[in-house]
Formats: structure tokens, sequence, C-alpha cells
């Protein structure tokens, strides 16, 4: 597309914004029709362990925000001439669960409670057993019956609970409203009706009201709508807290905010049945989209839905790239102290080159990843390791190998459950997040590891913030009765790129040996883990 072409789009407010709160970095894409990249711009942020909670400044929120849409702005009115006013539709995703409470007055109650902190063990173990379906302890409803549990004083004062991007949904429409793939991730979700699960929602008031929490969840909860619908409109304040200049309007349409799951399924085209995408950055998951519910309930699979409402059959790990990141930082420390001119990127590459030359099965080498508590494998801690013996090939290759295959190993353990036990197929997974940008090698590593081939397409780089900006899109300019399936076939991925990796058998027994010993040393006793030898 020609700049003149881009300056009357942009001129006209035919554009769509996206905006991803990542956990290290907020996100931003402005797109054209066929969400076609205009501009994009990042924030780099990080969590805090304060008391013992990992949480971020919710100011922050704020202040990425703003140098996000300030950056992108311009660079527009740099390269095209033109000062944004109106914007067709905004989209807001973010990490999803965690606890976000607030009072009458707007005010946060307790710090941000994020998605990493294993502190609800009591009450996701307790829900988990009343609801017979998974409550993960990451969820925001295990959240607040940790903290009626422990007789919270902040419990009796709640008006409002949320997710992240629920919250900046509201602040900047003053709509108190979330998408169901966020929804979903809250409170267990309904796949018949397409709103919270009502049986358990009273299960739920009788156990809160025995430790005497009254407040009613439905009147505390936002409103579940689905990718499509229309979630509000900017608000003259709202359009403030993105843009302080006051150049941008407000009456901006604002679709669904929608968690990073859902973005990663939408930025991947996998929401259709029997498709699927694994996200692999500092956190890891994998998204199965299913043609029905799963036979029984499983402790280390989530059940959650695509933005249209299918039932998706979830793997998340807290850890995925933490650990690799800093082993990068102390190659690039090194490398510093040769020459002060080196990039991170290029540390980056050289090491992620060399697992290639790494031997299948790592020489014996083993890496655990954990920065935080891993629920899939009952680890209630973060301890990062890395165990050798004495006769092990230790070297760069085989360090670097063992690292990458750590980064995937947990979430390997837990789609062992869905392809073993509950026999469930799949032509294939894509790939998309920061564990991809390096090309093929993970990819490869992966698909092995696996024993599916791992699909990385030219859009999955540019990750949830470009999906949030695909159901912005979608929402303003779908035809009408036309699917999120349909238009992501026929309008957005019509021409897209595709890079397809496929099991190699070597590798595969190679990563299976490095699994045996990534397992024995977690000493998991009874796990249902299959492992072909």
């Amino acid at each position: 597309m020609h700049n003149n072409d881009l300056k009357e789009i942009i001129s006209s407010g035919e554009i769509c914004l996206g905006v991803e709160f990542g956990s290290t970095r907020i996100k931003a894409v402005l797109t054209a029709v066929g969400a076609n990249v205009i501009a994009k711009s990042s924030y780099n942020w990080e969590n805090k362990l304060v008391d013992g909670i990992f949480t971020y400044d919710m100011e922050e929120v704020w202040t990425g925000l703003r140098k996000c849409y300030k950056d992108i702005a311009e660079y527009v009115k740099e390269e095209f001439n033109v000062v944004i006013t109106k914007i067709s539709s905004i989209g807001f995703s973010a990490m999803m669960h965690g606890y976000l409470v607030f009072d009458k007055q707007g005010d946060l109650l307790v710090p941000f409670r994020t998605w990493r902190n294993t502190i609800t063990e009591q009450a996701a173990y307790l829900l988990s057993q009343h609801f017979n379906f998974n409550i993960p302890q990451r969820w925001s409803i295990a959240h607040l019956y940790q903290s009626i549990l422990n007789k919270e004083s902040h419990v009796g004062n709640i008006d409002f609970l949320t997710s992240l991007s629920g919250y900046v949904h509201w602040k900047v429409t003053g709509e108190r409203v979330i998408g169901i793939g966020d929804a979903s991730g809250i409170f267990p979700v309904d796949e018949s009706t397409l709103d919270y699960n009502k049986n358990m929602m009273g299960q739920f008031k009788e156990v809160a009201e025995n430790e005497g929490f009254t407040i009613s969840l439905e009147s505390i909860l936002p409103k579940v709508l689905l990718a499509g619908q229309r979630g509000g409109r900017l608000t003259k304040e709202g359009a403030l807290l993105i843009d302080p200049t006051g150049m941008l309007q407000e009456g901006i349409l604002v679709c669904p905010p929608e968690g990073d799951a859902g973005t990663g399924m939408v930025a991947t085209n996998s929401i259709t049945p029997k498709t699927g995408n694994i996200s692999a950055g500092t956190s890891i998951f994998a998204m199965v989209v299913l043609e029905k519910n799963l036979s029984k309930y499983y402790s280390e699979i989530d059940m959650v839905t695509t933005p249209a409402g299918h039932p998706v059959a979830m793997v998340h790990c807290n850890t995925c790239t933490s650990d690799i990141d800093a082993w990068v930082r102390v190659f690039y420390q090194l490398a510093e102290q040769i020459n002060n001119n080196v990039n991170i990127s290029d540390i980056y590459n050289l090491l992620y080159q060399s697992a290639l030359n790494g031997k299948y099965d790592c020489g014996g080498l083993t890496s655990i990843n954990y920065f935080s508590g891993e629920p899939v494998v009952k680890i209630k801690e973060g301890l990062p390791l890395f165990i050798r013996e004495a006769e092990n090939e230790f070297n760069l290759s085989n360090f670097m190998r063992a690292h990458i295959y750590s980064s995937f190993a947990t979430v390997k353990i837990g789609l062992d459950m869905l392809f073993n036990d509950q026999e469930i197929k799949l032509d294939k997974l894509l790939g998309h997040g920061g564990l991809f940008k390096i090309e093929k090698i993970a990819q490869q590593m992966l698909a092995s590891a696996l024993d599916t081939p791992v699909e990385v397409t030219d859009t999955a780089s540019e990750g949830g913030a470009w999906g949030m900006a695909v159901l912005a899109e979608y929402m303003w300019h779908k035809n009408e009765n036309q699917s999120l399936e349909e238009y992501l076939n026929e309008v957005i991925f019509v021409e897209t790129k595709t890079s397809v990796c496929y099991p190699n058998k070597e590798e595969t027994e190679g990563f299976n040996s490095f699994l045996k010993r990534y397992i024995k040393t977690l000493q998991i006793e009874n796990f249902a883990v299959e492992i072909n030898n």
C-alpha cells in the first residue's frame, strides 16, 4: 500500500488500534483494513515481588499506554503528515487472570495480584472439588475465594472484580464488560449460554456465605460479551488517558476487552475446533480448540473459550523464556567486556544457533526453568536449576539446547494428557511469541518434542496487540452475520505466508530422554505422564 493511500486512510479514520498489556511489554499496533500494519510501538515493564506478591504499579499501565500511543502518533505525523484524531475502533487485551478489585468509589482495594502468583492453592482445590471443574490458582475466582478464606478485610468492600484488560476498558469507556475468552479465566463459562456458569455461581454463593461473604457475584463481575459485539465508546476522560494532548476524539468504538490467550488464537487463526496454538514468551500456554468438552477434568488443564465462545483446553505454564533470558544477559555482560558495541540480539542469535549443534539428548544436561511456582507439576515456588553429572558433555551447544528444551518441557507434560488420555489429534499447532523470533530453531525442537508439526505464520510475530486490532476491526468492519472464523479466513489470512517444521524422529527420542531426566529431577510421583520410548 502506497504512502498516499495510507495517508488518505489515516485521515479518514478508517484505522484500528490494538493494545496488549503483556508480562514484560505493553504493545500497540495501528492497522488499516485487512489488519495491515501502519505503525507499532512498545513499552517495557516488569512485575515486582512485593511482600511475597507478584504485582505491577498500576500507574505504569497508563504511562506505558500513553508512551505507546505517543510513539505511534509521532510516527504517523512524521511519515504521513497526519495528526490522528479519529480511529474507527480500539481494543485492549492483557495477561489473563489475577485479582483486581475495586470499591464503590473506584479505588483499588489491594495491589494487583498477577497470574504469576501461586498463593491460592487451598481455594483452587476446594472450588475445583465443589464445581467438579478445574479452577487453577491464577484464576480470579480462586483469588477471591482465598481472600475470603483468609478473612482479608477488603472483601466486604468489593464492588467490582475484573481482569487487567477489563480494568483498562472500564477506565476508558466507563463500561464494566469483558470478552468471553478473558471472562473464562475469571469464572467458568457455560458454552451453551455463553455466559458465566449459573450452577457454579450458585455453588459459589453457598460456600462463600458459609465464610461470611454475602456480596452477589453477579453484581461484581463484568458483563460477558462475544467478539463482534460493541463494548462501548471512548469517553472524553478515556481519550485523555490515552492521548493527553487532547487530539484523540471521544466517541470511538471500543470492542470487548480480551485476554492474551484469545488474541494469540486470533493472531494464529486457530479458533476453530481441531486447531491449536502455542504461545511462548515469558509464560507458555498451549490452546486446543475442542469439538466437545473433555470426558473428565484435570487439575493440570484449564477449560477456557475462544473469543467466539468455543471450548478450549489450555495447558498454561508460568515460565517459558525467563531462564533463557537470564542466561543471555550473563553472556551479554561477558561480550560487553570484550566489545562495547555488541548488541544483545546478536547474543540471542549466536546462542540459539549454537543449540543446533547440541546433541539431541543435550549430552545428559538438564535445565529446570521455574522462576515461579508451577501448578502443572505441583511445584509451589520458583527455583531455576541447571544440573549435570561429571561425565556429561558440558559445552555451549548442549547447554543452550537444554535450556530451549526446558522452556517447553512442562507444557509437553500437560499436552500428553490430551493427546494420550483424551486421544485428541491435531494436524498441527500454530506457534507465536518471543521463543519463535529466531527462525525455525525453537520451532523445530518444539515440533519434535510434541511429535506434531508446528507452523509459524508471517503474522505470528505481530503478537497479541495485532490480534486485538483484528478483533477491533472485526467488530467495526464485519458484514452482518459474518462469523469471526469467516472474517479471519476471508479478510485477514488470505495471503498469509507460513513456515512449517515437522518432527525429527531422532530429535523426538532425544527430547524424551531429556524429559525423563527432567521429571526425575522434579521427583514427580504417580504423575500421569506417558513417554514413548
